[in-house]
């Protein structure tokens, strides 16, 4: 088996290159989903976050709102930093026992970890090597005000709470230009994907 570590900039459209690889045949373990499957209600790291900060960040169905919490973590780094000690290695054991399951059950696969903060996390160290999509840092705030409703100051806060791109492309085997149209960015994943399976034959996803 193969593991590719996606990871990219807020907005930078990793998702959009996640759903090309999946249409290849690539296994999508998408670290988002495991991280809000981890602080459903009643659960350990959703009893911890609630007591860090307070049932006011809860919605009535005793769900966290995502929304305010984020608002929070992005104005106090102590907050932020406390989240994630709580989240991040609840997340990569969750991502280790899938990737332990897809070797297990399709070990010619190609696994794709698909996660914002790889290397924050640490989960780099699950994975053969970094794909990162990139776009420029204007394209991700005017991408993160349209989407998330933030003005021009919220988008450049979640920005600069990052990891800078230029570290992370340093870290990255491969980086997938996003910048221009849809069909560029797949030309790219195309030509990866196609030297990914030409070095391991057996990385077909079967």
């Amino acid at each position: 088996m193969v593991v590719i570590g996606l990871t990219g900039g807020i907005a930078s459209g990793k998702s959009t290159v996640s759903r090309m690889l999946a249409e290849r045949g690539a296994q999508i373990i998408d670290a988002d989903v495991l991280a809000r499957e981890i602080v459903r209600p009643g659960r350990p790291a959703w009893r911890e976050i609630v007591a860090y900060f307070g049932r006011e960040i809860l919605e009535e169905d005793g769900e966290i709102n995502r929304k305010l919490l984020a608002r929070r973590i992005f104005h106090d780094a102590a907050a932020r930093e406390r989240l994630n000690r709580i989240t991040h290695p609840r997340v990569v054991r969750m991502t280790a026992a899938l990737l332990r399951q897809i070797a297990q059950s399709k070990p010619c696969a190609v696994a794709v970890v698909d996660a914002p903060l790889l290397f924050e996390a640490g989960m780099d160290t699950l994975v053969d090597e970094v794909w990162l999509v990139k776009v420029a840092e204007e394209t991700q705030i005017k991408r993160l005000m349209a989407r998330d409703g933030l003005s021009r100051e919220e988008a450049e806060r979640r920005l600069a709470a990052q990891m800078p791109l230029v570290e992370k492309i340093r870290r990255a085997h491969r980086v997938i230009d996003n910048e221009g149209p849809l069909s560029r960015t797949r030309q790219q994943v195309e030509r990866y994907w196609k030297e990914l399976v030409e070095r391991c034959p057996s990385g077909s996803g079967a």
